[in-house]
């Protein structure tokens, strides 16, 4: 018999540790281990059975023990600890404020909006990268002090439980979440009342969330939820879980997540008094619709300044971030044209804002694009003044896949820059790690790069030592899980003895985890069978292979790369040397990346954003063996890992497999296992460790979050704050810039370069010449203050195109009737070789972020 309401009664703590409820709903106990101690403390045996989850602890905590607890004098001392901390935490000057008392012009508030957010395993709002780094976005927002609340939706059914059939087939399960039972609260209004928000949608209904907040450390994180009695219908179930249902259900998300979440942070801050949010930034495209409500505020709301789209639209660029992830079309949303019209021209959810100008935001009016659909990353680059790719290689590739927004400029000029990804120690890096550290007179909150060289202090057997307990747990928890798994596959206790034997803590373990699409490649090591059976089975030089990952539910395609490997790790003959584990999560990570020796990651190039999983295995000293994508082409210095050689020359797939999986066996087996087996005379092997120092001193620093989001702040928060303010004052910059954009456009057919001449130049020209030009141009309409005359030069290649480009803007010298004018400059030779140059002109205002900006230009 099924309930038909289900809810999570709260125990009623005795006064004494009234202040548990607080540490259990601050999630920063998620990334503490003497918080963690502190619940562990009430009971172990409980603590492991509610999957180290503080709510659920306090919740089955019997009332006896509570009263037993609450006369404990050390047990209280612990709490009281603990508090302190957390209130220290809280209140406490950090990175952030310290930059701001030395008179850093920082954003009052940024606000960060994402799809998922991975914060930890008890609150599962994520399905994969994304998520995760979002989650240590907030987490490493937190730890720095940096003002930072988060918006996204929650999902009562999260993404999904992972488990296998008999044969190896994904299976997905979709447990529901009750909101009381996760470490949330409701927003609530003064008089008590459940906040809200809604928005309208066609049929002239309503869509309704109320707003739950998580609390990340100092970072509120407000989730948005649809499932309220005042939705109709399909409506309710619109947050139901992440990634699911039909093409018009993602919409839906989308709008709650961007419209919604706009207005759910003026609600929170008209409750709690928090400041609104300076600066914008949309992790992703999904959230793109964020802009359109902030020109509704700017254009159509009674309580704000009335101004024109076109002026509105500049000052919602001014301080809008977006950050794109995806290196491959496909990974985009893209709408049917016809379904956005469909909710932006009648009951719209922006009502008042044209739906002919939200489309023209989405569409794909560049040479290639489809004219059908509305494009989300489009849109986000549109009402972005600044965006970035996630690595420097990704920057690179985005730059590509989007240039027909800047049709006319070479990749390198498109403004889309580059922060690479980071992960956040605290959450990622095994205690004992952490441990190890300390014992050596390290710092570990410290921000200072040199604290890396305090590995170099740490005896290489202590090292192995605390490797060798990492391996033991990892080996552990793995034997638990596959257990677990073979029993749900219909496995009787009776046939699983061998899995006692399962995997070896002396054994070279290699760690392959992350999402299952075709371009990660979970079965290029498959490629020859026979091949990596023997490198499992070597006698002398054995590799262990610990194996996770998840399919989209809809990936058929997957879940069949899933079902092969596991297949070939049901083998008897290697079962004890290869185990794939289902429902890969934090809970799984955690143990899994210190665990591991080496960490595998074989994508196709370049189709790896970045890719962060392979970073928390360095931290917590495990080598990379990897092909040269995302952070580990940035990175890879020779001596910290091992990259895999990559066939991108070569059109045939199947090919293309074949030559790079063999190179990773070779690479197994004359690189890796000789090195991890060479050991010293107190089994010891040097040679390795003397790797793992050196991947912890080059690696350490650079992916760390802290870097990552002190590089957001400094890049692209502090300079989109700062335009926000110029354009958000009196609004008269902003009316006057959106104006000078319509002039310049509507102008620009008249401006081009009609003669170009230079001198100086001998007939063997040498380094330090100077080469002097002069350029004659036609501005039309336009004056020579709204335009940039630039000489471009550099070393000329095969082609005639200039490569190592450097500019240098040319100075007006005279002016001549019908817009014509002379510009000069000069340009010293500064380097051997083939030399060249061009001339071009470019749109100038002090208040654009990049030349390209408009996508303007008109060359030589």
């Amino acid at each position: 018999m099924r309930a038909i309401r289900r809810f999570t009664v709260r125990p009623v703590l005795p006064e004494p540790l009234a202040a548990l409820a607080d540490l259990a709903v601050n999630l920063r106990w998620s990334w503490h281990p003497e918080t963690q101690d502190v619940f562990r403390a009430m009971d172990q045996e409980l603590w492991e059975s509610t999957h180290n989850d503080p709510v659920r602890l306090l919740g089955a905590v019997g009332r006896d023990r509570l009263t037993e607890l609450a006369g404990d004098r050390k047990f209280l001392k612990m709490v009281e600890l603990a508090k302190a901390d957390l209130d220290g935490y809280l209140t406490g000057d950090r990175w952030y404020q310290q930059k701001a008392a030395k008179g850093a012009d920082l954003p009052t508030s940024i606000a960060y909006f994402s799809p998922e957010f991975g914060i930890t395993a008890v609150l599962p709002q994520y399905s994969g990268g994304l998520g995760i780094l979002a989650g240590d976005h907030l987490k490493t927002a937190s730890d720095l002090g940096v003002p930072i609340v988060g918006v996204g939706l929650l999902y009562r059914q999260g993404y999904f439980r992972q488990s296998l059939s008999r044969e190896g087939w994904q299976q997905e399960t979709y447990p529901v979440l009750d909101p009381d039972g996760l470490p949330l609260s409701l927003l609530r209004e003064a008089d008590g009342s459940a906040a809200g928000i809604s928005i309208p949608v066609p049929g002239e209904d309503t869509l309704d969330a109320r707003i739950w907040v998580a609390q990340v450390g100092r970072v509120p994180l407000l989730l948005l939820d649809s499932d309220v009695e005042t939705n109709r219908g399909q409506l309710r179930d619109v947050t139901d879980r992440l990634y699911g249902g039909t093409t018009e259900h993602r919409l839906l998300q989308e709008l709650l997540l961007g419209v919604g979440g706009v207005r759910a942070l003026r609600a929170f801050s008209r409750i709690t008094g928090a400041p609104d949010p300076e600066v914008f930034h949309t992790n992703e495209g999904h959230a793109g619709f964020l802009g359109l409500e902030r020109i509704r505020e700017l254009t159509v709301d009674g309580a704000g300044p009335r101004l024109d789209f076109d002026t509105a639209l500049e000052v919602s660029r001014g301080g809008t971030v977006f950050t794109t992830h995806t290196p491959v079309p496909a990974g985009i949303d893209r709408f049917p044209r016809d379904l956005v019209e469909q909710y932006f021209g009648g009951n719209s959810p922006v009502p008042g804002v044209p739906a002919d100008r939200v489309l023209a935001l989405g569409a794909e009016g560049f040479e290639g694009g489809d004219p059908s659909v509305f494009n989300m990353a489009v849109m986000g680059f549109r009402l972005a003044q600044r965006a970035n790719g996630v690595s420097v290689l990704h920057g690179h590739v985005s730059r590509g896949m989007f240039n027909g927004l800047w049709a006319d400029f070479d990749e390198t000029d498109v403004p889309i820059s580059s922060i690479t990804n980071g992960v956040h120690a605290p959450t990622w890096v095994a205690r004992e790690v952490f441990d190890l550290a300390t014992s050596s007179g390290a710092d570990v909150e410290s921000n200072d790069p040199a604290l890396w060289e305090v590995v170099d202090k740490v005896p290489s057997a202590d090292i192995w030592s605390t490797k060798r307990v990492l391996r033991q747990r990892l080996v552990e928890d793995a034997r638990r899980r596959l257990r677990e798994s073979w029993l749900q596959r219909g496995a009787a206790p009776a046939e699983l003895g061998w899995i006692d034997s399962a995997l070896d803590p002396d054994v070279l373990t290699i760690g392959f985890a992350r999402r299952v699409p075709s371009y990660k490649r979970l079965t290029l090591m498959l490629r020859d069978p026979e091949r990596l059976k023997r490198l499992l089975l070597d006698p002398e030089r054995p590799v262990q292979l610990v194996i996770a990952g998840k399919s989209h539910p809809a990936d058929d395609g997957g879940k069949k790369l899933i079902q092969e490997m596991v297949r070939f790790a049901d083998d008897p003959e290697v079962r004890h040397r290869i185990v794939f584990l289902p429902n890969y999560d934090i809970a799984m990570a955690q143990p899994l990346y210190p665990g591991c020796d080496v960490w595998l990651n074989n994508p196709l190039r370049p189709y790896e954003a970045c890719g962060t999983s392979g970073m928390k295995a360095a931290l917590n000293g495990g080598l990379n063996l990897s092909i040269l994508d995302g952070w580990w082409d940035e990175w890879y210095d020779g001596n910290n890992g091992w990259a895999i050689p990559s066939a991108d020359v070569v059109d045939d797939p199947d090919h293309r497999d074949d030559i790079e999986a063999h190179a990773l066996y070779d690479l197994i087996e004359n690189e890796v296992a000789p090195r991890f087996y060479d050991v010293d005379a107190g089994n010891v092997p040097t040679r390795w460790i003397e790797m793992v120092r050196h991947t912890l001193k080059s690696l350490g620093p650079k992916v760390l979050a802290t870097r990552m989001v002190r590089d957001y702040v400094e890049q692209l928060y502090r300079p989109a704050a700062l335009s926000s303010r110029s354009l958000n004052g009196s609004h008269e910059g902003a009316r006057a810039f959106a104006q000078w954009k319509q002039a310049v456009r509507r102008g620009w057919d008249g401006v081009h370069v009609e003669h170009v001449e230079s001198h100086g130049v001998s007939a063997s020209p040498e380094v330090g010449d100077e080469v002097s030009v002069r350029a004659f141009v036609s501005l039309g309409g336009l004056a020579p203050a709204d335009v940039d005359v630039q000489l471009v030069f550099g070393t000329v290649a095969n082609d005639d195109d200039l490569v190592d480009v450097a500019t240098t803007s040319l100075t007006p010298v005279e002016s001549y009737d019908g817009g014509r004018h002379r510009y000069e400059g000069a340009v010293t030779l500064g380097r051997t070789g083939p030399f060249g140059y061009t001339v071009r002109i470019l749109p100038r205002n002090e208040r654009m972020a990049s030349p390209a900006e408009l996508g303007l230009v008109a060359n030589a």
